[in-house]
């Protein structure tokens, strides 16, 4: 789901926009607002949600090799473990110091580096 497929965030009553409170991500050629695991965009009288499509920037490979080592042996990222869960692709990636770790199996994979705003 890219933001071209036009999906909207029923019943929102937030009004997003740079003095928000929420992390403002680069996507394509607009902003996005992260809030709550969703990217939120503005769109008229509504809100999209959008999703980070893999790109060459925003990869979705496994890369054991990425340390993890700011963390301690037992964090493991999901629901309420301190990090933004960020929709990429088919999955939800964690916001850790600027870019996405990706929990998998025994390691965290990097999936790029979001343009924060």
């Amino acid at each position: 789901m890219t933001h071209h497929d036009h999906h909207t965030h029923p019943g929102h009553a937030h009004e997003h926009g740079s003095d928000c409170g929420h992390l403002e991500v680069r996507h394509d050629d607009h902003v996005d607002y992260l809030h709550d695991g969703h990217l939120h965009h503005p769109h008229d009288d509504h809100v999209d949600e959008h999703v980070l499509p893999v790109s060459e920037e925003l990869p979705a490979d496994c890369t054991p090799e990425h340390d993890c080592a700011e963390f301690d042996a037992e964090h493991v990222h999901g629901p309420g473990c301190g990090h933004e869960p960020v929709p990429h692709d088919d999955h939800t990636d964690y916001l850790v110091g600027g870019h996405l770790h990706h929990p998998h199996g025994d390691h965290c994979d990097h999936h790029g580096e979001l343009v924060l705003r």
